[in-house]
């Protein structure tokens, strides 16, 4: 029995023993796996907000590139429309000016075209004037900075569009023999009859043998800057020495070059006439966004909301088509003598400082002109509320309503 009792004793504790042991490795595992799954339950609640934040990054990104867009974008009107040259800080310098100044105070010609680019600016970019009071100066800095690449881009970009452009058209036109090389702009200037032609002062007659050798050879006499109105801005390319206004800014390779920056390239085809087939173009493309609901592409006319021609405007055009004719290959403002800023100026001073009445008169005629052959005569929306009330449907909408009172007060 005591051999029994002897032998089965440390059996019972070797049990107990083992089973302590296995209750303490449970225990060690179950508090494993809890620490495991806490560890990825938290590793997952991280991960979660890391994708938050991602998300809230990318929303914040996303924002921020499409407002960078939207003023890169906007920023394309300035240079056609606004200012080739001056910045965005000297309209808004000068417009600052003039709150400083007594309201009788003079002004100088120079400083009365940036108050003029100012309005400009303002009405193209209405929004401008609001949101520059809203933000910090580093906003607003970097704002101008985007506006100002939009302009830079844009103006390049119809450079480009012009070079070959131009070319097809001076060769369809005056068929020079050998023809403008679209890719090359070292074979044109003056050393090419073609575009010599069209770069020559409207006050020399490059037919002469005389007048090109001398204007190629830069002699007195002889000298091309910006004081001279060049042939190419003149109906036939032939100006009238005893009324230099008489066709000027009529010529057919500008309003080419107008209507494929402003309305595209396929629609400077269409310049004869007085703007009939820009009504039907344009009827054409509502009728399609309307019937069949196709989205129509928008022109750049149409995304600025340009429906008339304006003074810069056609001076933004004459400096590009005078560079496509030319031989520099890059954007400058100075070209040997000639002054492309100073050309500009000249434009524009034309058509915004007219020396009385008559010339005003003149001039309006001649944006009207412009205005029918780019935008054709669909002109509804400047219809007054006066011939507005005078055409018949609304004559005899008033005339029955007085009827009708009439016959009222009788019975």
């Amino acid at each position: 029995m005591s051999h029994e009792g002897s032998t089965s004793e440390p059996h019972v504790d070797e049990q107990g023993s083992i089973s302590h042991v296995e209750d303490r490795q449970d225990d060690h595992s179950q508090g494993s796996q809890t620490a495991e799954v806490s560890l990825q339950a938290r590793q997952r609640r991280k991960i979660a907000q890391l994708e938050e934040k991602l998300v809230a990054l990318e929303s914040g990104r996303a924002i921020k590139e499409k407002q960078m867009n939207y003023y890169v974008s906007q920023g394309r009107a300035i240079r056609r429309i606004v200012t080739l040259f001056d910045t965005i800080e000297d309209l808004i310098t000068e417009n600052d000016r003039r709150y400083e100044v007594e309201d009788d105070a003079e002004s100088s010609l120079d400083e009365d075209r940036l108050q003029i680019g100012f309005v400009t600016l303002t009405t193209a970019l209405s929004w401008l004037p609001k949101k520059a009071t809203e933000m910090d100066y580093d906003d607003y800095s970097h704002m101008l900075k985007l506006l100002r690449q939009g302009a830079d881009s844009a103006r390049g970009d119809d450079t480009s569009k012009l070079k070959a452009l131009v070319a097809e058209w001076v060769n369809r036109e005056l068929k020079p023999d050998p023809p403008v090389d679209a890719d090359d702009k070292h074979s044109r200037g003056f050393t090419n009859d073609a575009c010599g032609k069209l770069l020559c002062p409207a006050e020399l007659d490059w037919n002469n043998p005389v007048v090109r050798a001398g204007i190629r050879d830069r002699s007195d006499g002889h000298i091309v800057t910006d004081l001279s109105f060049p042939a190419f801005l003149y109906d036939k390319y032939t100006a009238n020495p005893n009324d230099l206004e008489e066709g000027l800014f009529k010529s057919r390779v500008l309003l080419q070059a107008y209507k494929a920056v402003f309305t595209s390239p396929s629609s400077a085809k269409d310049i004869e006439g007085d703007g009939d087939g820009i009504d039907v173009i344009q009827n054409n493309r509502r009728a399609n966004k309307s019937v069949f609901r196709v989205k129509v592409k928008k022109h750049v006319a149409q995304i600025i909301k340009m429906k008339k021609v304006t003074p810069r405007s056609i001076a933004y055009i004459a400096c590009q088509v005078r560079f496509a004719l030319s031989s520099v290959t890059s954007w400058r403002s100075i070209d040997g003598d000639f002054d492309y800023e100073q050309f500009w100026r000249t434009i524009v001073d034309f058509f915004e400082r007219a020396p009385g009445r008559t010339a005003q008169r003149r001039i309006d005629v001649l944006l009207e002109w412009w205005t029918r052959k780019v935008f054709g005569r669909n002109n509804r929306n400047d219809l007054t509320s006066t011939a507005k009330a005078n055409m018949s449907v609304n004559a005899l909408a008033r005339q029955r309503a007085q009827r009708d009172d009439a016959d009222f007060d009788s019975s």
